[in-house]
Order: structure tokens, then sequence, then C-alpha cells
């Protein structure tokens, strides 16, 4: 696909990977729309760190995925939609589970909804690798069983059946990516790997909640390659393909690794508060990512060591954007 002035459409593109594919697409030469939840401060969320060259160059489009009529407006005239915007926290789900739900499976459906009617050329839409719960048996392959231990995971198997619903039903162009863990520059605190880094680089312990679960890490750089390349091929319509290193680890051997590549000993404190409910907690993660390799020739090339230190460097010179110390829900 030459993605040269290729209308696109990127929901959530104020998030940590969206504003990531953002600025790739951008940098591809394609005619980016971010739509970005509306907020009064006119906010555009990490797509405000983009350079200021290739931030002019995005269309930035407020509303909030729930509203028909705003989804419909940005997808007008629209060759392809990412769709990654959804309420991504997990601990927050269990807060507030109804806006969860509403924000990912309604706003999914108006997505589909509008794709279908403009007749756009390709719908990308995010899963999670959430929805598999814990792992009944390892590596996970798309085939695995569907779990909803979480409000948010409840949600995004919701989405993900209705993306598959408008490919069976009405053939719009759906493919369907499924990332497991990510890390890299700009990521919420509320995520585990940038609430070990900011922790360790101004004191000496760390606050955690389960250490001993594991998850398989992709950086960043690695997953907007995958999500173009989902795009770009013909042969992942009415698919959904695991994106991930094939690679566990457990979170008290990141803390530990992180420890290693910063020269620093890291005590790790468990907070109660930060404990998922006991039948909640997704205790393994491992993705077997061969569809991705067979569909897309796709493969991780940023190892996790080497990743690490690119997000550590990045966290070093961007600390005043966090707050170490403050449990992110």
């Amino acid at each position: 696909m030459d993605w040269n002035e290729k209308r696109v459409l990127v929901t959530g593109a104020g998030g940590f990977i969206g504003s990531h594919l953002t600025e790739r697409l951008v940098d591809r030469g394609a005619d980016v729309r971010a739509f970005v939840r509306y907020n009064s401060r006119n906010d555009p969320g990490l797509l405000r760190l983009l350079p200021g060259e290739r931030l002019d160059r995005v269309r930035i489009v407020m509303g909030d995925l729930r509203d028909t009529d705003a989804v419909r407006s940005a997808i007008r005239d629209v060759d392809v939609v990412f769709h990654l915007g959804s309420l991504i926290a997990i601990p927050y789900s269990y807060i507030r589970p109804r806006e969860t739900v509403e924000t990912n499976v309604l706003g999914a459906l108006n997505v589909f909804e509008a794709a279908r009617d403009a007749g756009v050329e390709k719908v990308v839409h995010t899963s999670t690798s959430e929805v598999y719960g814990t792992a009944r048996y390892v590596p996970i392959d798309e085939n695995h069983p569907l779990q909803g231990q979480s409000p948010y995971s409840a949600s995004k198997i919701g989405a993900d059946k209705v993306a598959e619903s408008f490919y069976r039903s009405f053939d719009v162009p759906i493919a369907t990516i499924r990332p497991f863990n990510t890390y890299g520059p700009r990521q919420s605190a509320r995520a585990v790997i940038p609430t070990i880094i900011t922790q360790a680089l101004v004191q000496g312990k760390v606050a955690l909640g389960a250490t001993h679960t594991t998850r398989d890490y992709t950086y960043v750089d690695d997953l907007v390659r995958a999500f173009l390349l989902v795009a770009e091929s013909p042969g992942t319509v009415g698919e959904t393909i695991n994106v991930g290193s094939n690679f566990e680890i457990s979170i008290g051997a990141v803390v530990e690794t992180v420890a290693s590549l910063m020269g620093k000993e890291i005590e790790i404190v468990t907070e109660s508060g930060r404990l998922r409910p006991e039948k909640s907690e997704v205790e393994r993660l491992w993705c077997d990512n061969t569809r991705a390799r067979n569909l897309l020739n796709w493969s991780p090339a940023v190892p996790l060591e080497e990743g690490l230190l690119r997000t550590i460097a990045w966290f070093r010179e961007h600390l005043d954007l966090y707050r170490p110390n403050h449990y992110v829900t």
C-alpha cells in the first residue's frame, strides 16, 4: 500500500500506541485525522509530544466514540481506519464498568457502522491479549478460548465479536490485531514498565501488585510496524492476528532486568491496592505469533533489553511528565 496521500483515521490517536502510529503514518506521507476524546483543555493527549513539523500535518478531531454523529463525521471520506480508541485501564474498569463497556463496545459499533456506510478500504480493529484471560495453554494462539476476567477484557471481547459480525454479515473489510503487552516511550504510568522505571529513577524501591505473573512484551516500534502490515495485506481481512514476542517473563524478572540495566539495587514492595481481585488476575500471557509471521512476515526486531534501555533513556529525559509515587488507575 502506498500511504502517500492516503486518507487515514486513527481513533485513540492521543494514546500511547496511537500517537506512535500517527507519527509513523505522517512519516509515510498519509493524510492523517486523529480522533481524540474531547476535553475542555483542547489537550490532544500524547500527540503534543510529536515534533512540531509532524503535529502540524495531523488534523485533530475532538469527539467521543459513543457519539454516532462525531464518529460518522470523522470517518467521512476516509480510506483506512485504525481503531485504537478505548478505555484501557483495567483498575478503572472495576470502578466504572458501564463507561468501559459503553466506550469500548458501543464505540466500536459506531466505528464499524460508519466504516460500512462510508465504504472504507480497510478497518484495523485493536484487540488485546487480555481477552484470553489466564492462559489455559501456552503459547497462546488465536484459537485460545476467550475469558472476561475484568470488565475491560469483557468489553474488548464484545468489541472483537462485533468486528467479526460486521465482516461476516456485511463484508466490511475488518482485520483484528491482538497485541500482547506493549511498552516504550510515552507510555502511561498506569502500565507496569513505566511504573517500575519511574519509581526506580527517583528511589531504591518500587511499589507493585503481583510480581509472579508473566507477560509477553513487544516494543512499541515493532507493534506499529505490525499495524501497518495488517492494513497493507489483503490476506488479513476477516482475520485475528496475535502480535507478541513469543517470550514470557515475570514482572519480578522485569524489575531485576531494569535494575541491572540501571546499575542499581531495587527493592520490591507489594501494595494491596495495586493487586487485582483474585479471580480477575491474569496469571500468564505468552504469545504464539505464528500467524503474524506467516501472514505479515512480521517478527519483533527489538529485544527486550534493548527496548528497555531505550525506554529508560526516554523516561529519564521526561520524568517531569510523571508522578512516580502516585498510583494511576
